[in-house]
């Protein structure tokens, strides 16, 4: 207990230090021009989820509670916590962004009055099994029948009907950034786009990304492409449905939330070669075939040819994708939370639209 409870609060410090100095440049604004700024205070936002539902399983309550100051440094303050139905634990919260008025009026500079924040899977006791469940869920593109799902969607459409769009972000780490996705694409359906940041997002597939030799990764990249395309093809033709009209796209395309992904991650790595190969492909001039392909999985074409719903989760047209070139010690390191917010980090970003 003392070993964890130290590692919170040497990672709350080298934070806090952090962003003392930021603090003084940035007069605690969340400004659409400091995207370090922006994109520390979401992962600490989610982090401090993560410290919400410890506190609640060690029963730390009031001066002993460890995840107030996630927040409180940053002039947000607990809204309210999302619970689980099935073993109450807290797997999201509402933030408000509550500056003070001696230091910076938000209006009009693109800060959020609401951040809604989602954790991931997290190994204790009162939590992981779950946790778990939830993970299973996701990995057969059924996040969205869960009812852990539904209470985190009718939080978001009820902040952003009081709110507004433009007045709302979500962030999320790895099952709670697939959460934030869901929640995402499902409001992009519907024309509205919010902010969403996300955090070594799952992706599902065969780990192409871990092959060293460029010229193997490129090759498999593009028969799995044209396997994609040729299944997509023949599973409209049988169904006799006009593939221009049912472009799950479309509608989403408007929609970009920001990734950060570590290569080291297989999680969440293969999101660098789905967008990459999709550019490469498109110069090539066989952007037809990738843009079936980018569009659909293996899996999900296999499930709806034998009844099953499969939308996958992971699949988006576009995205700001921000990777992590820092050196990573093994893979816990690698799927952190904590080293989104490090001053010193090696980051590589480039912004992905589909066309």
């Amino acid at each position: 207990m003392g070993i964890v409870l130290s590692s919170h609060w040497f990672c709350w410090m080298v934070s806090f230090y952090t962003f003392k100095m930021m603090r003084e440049k940035d007069a605690i604004c969340i400004c659409r021009e400091s995207a370090h700024y922006r994109r520390s205070v979401a992962a600490s936002l989610v982090k401090g989820v993560y410290i919400l539902e410890w506190d609640r399983q060690e029963k730390l309550q009031g001066p002993h509670a460890l995840a107030p100051p996630w927040w409180e440094f940053f002039q947000f303050q607990l809204l309210r916590h999302l619970v689980d139905d099935a073993d109450f634990s807290i797997f999201g919260a509402i933030y408000e962004f509550k500056p003070l008025a001696s230091y910076y009026n938000y209006s009009g500079d693109g800060s959020p009055r609401y951040v809604i924040a989602f954790r991931g899977t997290l190994p204790k006791p009162g939590s992981l099994s779950r946790d778990l469940e939830l993970d299973l869920h996701l990995m057969k593109n059924g996040l969205h029948l869960t009812s852990r799902f539904e209470t985190a969607m009718k939080a978001v459409q009820n902040m952003v009907a009081a709110a507004g769009a433009s007045n709302v972000w979500l962030a999320g780490h790895s099952l709670g950034s697939a959460m934030a996705m869901l929640a995402g694409k499902t409001m992009a359906k519907t024309g509205i786009f919010l902010e969403s940041f996300l955090f070594n997002p799952p992706f599902f597939s065969a780990p192409l990304e871990r092959i060293k030799d460029k010229k193997v990764k490129h090759g498999l990249r593009i028969a799995s492409s044209v396997i994609t395309a040729g299944l997509t093809l023949a599973m409209t033709a049988k169904h006799q449905r006009n593939l221009a009209a049912e472009d799950p796209f479309a509608t989403l395309c408007a929609w970009t939330p920001r990734l950060f992904v570590n290569p080291a991650d297989p999680v969440c790595s293969e999101y660098i070669g789905y967008f990459e190969h999709r550019k490469k492909m498109e110069e090539m001039g066989a952007g037809i075939i990738e843009r079936l392909a980018t569009q659909n999985s293996i899996g999900s074409l296999l499930m709806n040819a034998m009844g099953m719903e499969a939308e996958p989760l992971h699949l988006i047209p576009s995205a700001s994708l921000t990777i992590n070139l820092t050196p990573s010690r093994g893979f816990r390191q690698a799927h952190g939370i904590h080293h989104w917010w490090g001053p010193d980090l090696r980051l590589r970003s480039e912004l992905y639209k589909y066309k």
